[in-house]
């Protein structure tokens, strides 16, 4: 795997009356998941916050890629969540547990996110779909790791729309774009014959 730094995911499939649920678009969500998954899985360290609704999906991919998923990413959880991990994130020893603040869940998301962004340097950060915890992600990765490159996808709707529309150095026709694979490749700049850590080595 590249030693150039690790790249952070931000996505999540909006829920009813919830910021980001009004616009978004679900097929495009997990289409722009598995292109970023495609992309990235096995070239660079793939640093989330556990999302169960994405774990899945990047766990099939490495199966499917012949990744060593223990290898290539990297989960974080809160402790406040502790009664409630998901199965599927403590399948293997690749996970952080950062200590709760005590009766206080923002607090120890906080936490968590500091932790987590300073743990490692960071190239870049993607946001696909969202709701509110999207955003303060995006808010708090851009004041721990200023110089990362910052990409919200707009096309999936949710709140990366919004955020697209913060961050100036994108490509404007990125807006209504679906090629996800191609944006990656080119923002992230990574190289499509680059070759990934694959299992057994």
């Amino acid at each position: 795997m590249s030693d150039r730094g690790a790249i952070f995911l931000s996505a999540s499939v909006p829920q009813p009356n919830r910021r980001g649920f009004e616009n978004f678009d679900p097929v495009l969500v997990c289409s722009a998941i598995h292109a970023f998954v495609e992309v990235v899985l096995g070239r660079r360290l793939l640093v989330w916050g556990g999302q169960p609704a994405i774990t899945p999906i990047i766990w099939e991919a490495a199966r499917r890629l012949d990744v060593p998923y223990e290898r290539s990413v990297l989960l974080y959880q809160s402790a406040f969540f502790k009664d409630r991990y998901p199965e599927a994130n403590l399948r293997f020893d690749n996970w952080v547990e950062v200590a709760a603040v005590e009766g206080d869940m923002h607090a120890s998301l906080r936490r968590m996110r500091a932790r987590m962004f300073s743990d490692h340097p960071y190239e870049a950060a993607v946001f696909i779909g969202g709701m509110e915890g999207v955003v303060e992600e995006f808010e708090a990765f851009r004041e721990v790791v200023p110089k990362a490159r910052l990409i919200p996808l707009p096309a999936p709707g949710g709140v990366s729309r919004e955020l697209f529309e913060r961050v100036e150095s994108l490509p404007s026709e990125m807006r209504t774009r679906t090629d996800f694979t191609y944006w990656l490749y080119r923002l992230l700049e990574i190289d499509p014959s680059e070759p990934r850590v694959m299992a057994g080595i």
